[in-house]
């Protein structure tokens, strides 16, 4: 897997945090993971069983979503013969997705999600942690959806199974890095949620329209000849 592709699955992963859908409700996921109750502006939880709910609700997701990638790379395989005309149809659908994002397309099939909820009479811990993770990802929401599904058409027009998994596990970093830092900022302050909350429609936007110069630079086989050009100034390469 090339650097500009690990870069890209990183940043989908951020974009995904920062969307209206998700970063609005971690002050909730926060509260509910740990147990934990919102005093003078500010979380009151021990944060050492922040951090350790926390990974498990992230390795939740992560599962789900490596699971995913893997999938996407099987059935790309299957075509591999017809890898250009995969990555077109791929590319198209991206810059739809985008385009869903930034407002130019109002698409419902593309705003329909499914959630799933874990029992509230489990006891609080690691494998209720695990769990939320898991219907978080086998549920995620409908901005979450269009982010998603970007990487996991990269995934499916990659070369190889494991790039497809390795695609799927940097976006869940992506994803989980901003978590685990915004969770730990809650234990001082929410202010950091109500002065972001406001820049979330902008967001949205500029999520989208990245998404739209991803997918042209797929549709074009732009994205392959970018990544070899990148390659030449830089130092580490992740070989999955």
């Amino acid at each position: 897997m090339d650097n500009i592709t690990i870069l890209i699955a990183f940043a989908a992963g951020m974009l995904s945090f920062l969307s209206p859908c998700v970063f609005p409700l971690i002050p909730a996921y926060v509260s509910y993971l740990t147990g934990s109750s919102f005093e003078d502006g500010k979380l009151v939880v021990h944060r050492g069983n922040l951090i350790y709910q926390s990974l498990f609700f992230i390795l939740g997701f992560s599962l789900i979503f490596i699971a995913m990638g893997a999938s996407a790379s099987f059935v790309g395989r299957l075509f591999a013969q017809e890898r250009e005309l995969v990555q077109r149809i791929s590319g198209l659908l991206i810059i739809i997705f985008g385009m869903q994002m930034t407002g130019l397309l109002n698409l419902r099939i593309l705003m329909s999600g499914k959630v799933w909820e874990t029992k509230p009479g489990m006891n609080r811990g690691a494998v209720r942690s695990l769990l939320t993770g898991l219907a978080f990802g086998a549920g995620w929401s409908p901005c979450v959806g269009l982010a998603l599904s970007s990487i996991l058409l990269l995934a499916g027009s990659a070369e190889t199974l494991w790039s497809g998994i390795g695609m799927l596990a940097v976006y869940s970093l992506g994803l989980g890095v901003p978590f685990l830092l915004i969770s730990w900022l809650l234990t001082y302050s929410m202010g950091i949620i109500k002065k972001m909350g406001k820049w979330m429609p902008l967001l949205s936007k500029i999520n989208g329209w990245l998404l739209i110069a991803m997918g042209l630079l797929l549709f074009t086989g732009q994205l392959q000849r970018l990544s070899a050009f990148l390659a030449q100034y830089t130092f580490w390469e992740f070989n999955f």
